[in-house]
């Protein structure tokens, strides 16, 4: 398989960026069950776009595969793991350790995905020295030493709104580069830090807008197909 480099540009969109894990998870899929080549159509029909938006997003980072021929899974898999940053493993520390942070803490993905979990840090004196899934509960005070010590890049706060800032601004002290952060607060953090925000809440709003948007438009024409029935008796 041919790979050109090519500079990126200024601004890859986001959302761009998102579906290349997605054609990712597809991908190992695919491996999974000994199949070994694929194409822009396969990827676009499994995850719902054009085979055109799969061939721009992987545009933005290079030329992949050829025309007609399609994509080889174990050369384009490593690719796109490079571009993510995944071909490499990544320290991360979760921060708030209640029902949210227990269950994260207990995802096996990470750790299939290359990010480790090695430091865990609440204020709770209840959870502090306990040990959860091999690592010990260590008090918020610690996150600069133990931060710098583990070389910790990445971390994950599942804590209040009222202390996220507190949290976040202690964690790019001391060295964080990427904070994804469960709290529904905004948090302000520096142009170098990475930050990915979601809210449970909003999301499971948006969730209910799409369920009550398609109850809607069903109604509609349910509605539309009543009075063209009606037309055509009379």
């Amino acid at each position: 398989m041919a790979r050109r480099e090519k500079t990126l540009p200024p601004l890859i969109p986001k959302v761009a960026a998102s579906r290349l894990s997605r054609y990712l998870r597809y991908l190992e899929e695919l491996q999974g069950n000994e199949v070994t080549t694929t194409s822009s159509h396969e990827l676009g029909a499994a995850l719902g776009v054009t085979a055109a938006q799969v061939r721009k997003d992987l545009g933005y980072f290079g030329q992949f595969g050829f025309p007609g021929l399609g994509y080889k899974i174990s050369n384009l898999i490593p690719e796109i793991q490079r571009i993510l940053g995944t071909n490499r493993a990544w320290n991360v520390a979760i921060v708030g350790i209640g029902n949210l942070g227990n269950a994260l803490l207990r995802y096996k993905g990470f750790q299939a995905h290359g990010f480790r979990i090695v430091a865990l840090f609440d204020s709770n004196p209840k959870l502090i020295g306990k040990t959860v899934e091999g690592n010990k509960v260590l008090p918020v005070e610690q996150i600069a030493r133990v931060v710098r010590e583990s070389s910790i890049e990445l971390a994950i706060l599942s804590v209040p709104a009222t202390s996220a800032q507190e949290v976040a601004d202690r964690l790019i002290g001391a060295g964080v580069r990427g904070i994804y952060n469960f709290a529904p607060i905004r948090l302000n953090v520096p142009e170098a830090v990475a930050y990915v925000s979601i809210d449970l809440a909003v999301e499971l709003e948006q969730l209910a807008f799409l369920v009550s948007h398609r109850d809607r438009e069903s109604l509609r024409r349910s509605e539309v197909e009543d009075v063209q029935g009606e037309s055509t008796s009379t």
